[in-house]
């Protein structure tokens, strides 16, 4: 039995979860409003704001919502962004021309975008603040590999931010496709099939943290995957990186049977057709999702063999000062909980800068 199993019980819900993010894949595919098409007003006022910014001289870290204006598109993108928060939990914005602009200008546009949802996070122990999702042909037995530097599949997980947006700049030849369900049902689902496992799912989990280690921290953090905090219900969760822990780590804590049987769970209810949503990414789509309460993934993929079609997505991690409580315990992955300043990965030689090459 691990250390987890020995604590007291922990704080839960009362029952099962309603509201907007507890939503089924079976039902949300018949539906779009979780789709915002950009209007040729929209896109005209994105391409002024992108001149605006290029004539500023101005770099890329200092794109925001007071000086990438945008007075028509804006009161949309506050709605959106408290749909993100407190509704559905995800949305897609359609219709940016990637095709007709340089990765340069649909950097600024996306950075634009998110800057009026919220402050921009480390990726990664190199700072990147704007992040690219690419195939880099690493060997994930690597440590210190991460799945999204590969074309291998990523299973159902958080980011370690509030809110993570990708934009699609180009697409695989084969798979490659988006994922989404909410982990708000997969509570619901665990608390219907197996509720003896469920109080696991509130104790500690040993999780690798791939290299990127902060000052003073331990190359794993401890984490629940479920927190009940003042009246919200929210999840953190990679199952890799639970499992990769327990083979890279000899003295983390060890995942009892039942521990392991929660987890499998977890992934199988993810991956369930009538929970899952799979969602098709098109070039120019701006992807939101708020990890609290949505997981992610993404399938294998087949690059095409001309290297400059390769798939290509620019990501980005957001700290919404209007984002939810977090409890206390995310500090050790988030580097503290203050709504706004929150998020990110930081180590001792981190410096924060954008890039708009892969690497």
């Amino acid at each position: 039995m691990s250390e987890a199993l020995a604590l007291t019980a922990p704080a839960m819900p009362s029952g099962p979860m309603t509201g907007p993010e507890a939503w089924y894949g079976r039902d949300m595919a018949k539906r779009t409003d979780w789709i915002v098409q950009f209007t040729p007003e929209d896109l005209a006022e994105l391409d002024a704001a992108i001149r605006a910014h290029r004539a500023s001289g101005r770099p890329l870290g200092e794109i925001t919502p007071e000086n990438f204006r945008l007075p028509k598109l804006a009161p949309k993108l506050a709605r959106a962004l408290d749909d993100i928060l407190n509704g559905r939990g995800f949305l897609v914005f359609r219709g940016y021309q990637v095709d007709v602009n340089d990765i340069e200008a649909a950097a600024i546009a996306y950075l634009g975008v998110g800057s009026h949802f919220g402050s921009f996070r480390s990726q990664n122990a190199r700072g990147h603040l704007l992040g690219h999702v690419k195939d880099l042909g690493l060997d994930i037995a690597d440590p210190k590999v991460r799945y999204y530097q590969t074309t291998r599949e990523l299973e159902y997980h958080t980011d370690s931010c509030d809110i993570v947006g990708l934009i699609c700049l180009k697409t695989a030849r084969e798979g490659g496709e988006s994922r989404l369900c909410s982990s708000t049902t997969i509570y619901n689902e665990v608390l219907k099939r197996r509720p003896d496992l469920l109080p696991l799912l509130f104790n500690p989990f040993p999780t690798d943290r791939r290299g990127e280690i902060p000052p003073g921290m331990k190359p794993w953090f401890d984490m629940p995957v479920f927190h009940w905090h003042q009246g919200k219900l929210s999840a953190i969760y990679s199952g890799q990186y639970i499992r990769s822990a327990q083979v890279n780590f000899p003295e983390a804590p060890r995942l009892s049977a039942a521990e392991v049987e929660a987890i499998d769970l977890f992934d199988k209810l993810c991956n369930d057709p009538d929970i899952r949503l799979l969602v098709e990414f098109r070039p120019g789509d701006m992807q939101f999702v708020h990890n609290h309460t949505m997981l992610h993934s993404r399938g294998d993929f087949v690059n095409w063999p001309e290297p400059e079609k390769h798939r290509h997505l620019l990501r980005l991690w957001l700290a919404p000062k209007s984002a939810r409580p977090l409890p206390p315990v995310y500090a050790q992955r988030y580097g503290g909980v203050e709504p706004g300043n929150r998020g990110g990965i930081v180590c001792a030689h981190t410096v924060l800068t954008f890039t708009l090459k892969p690497e």
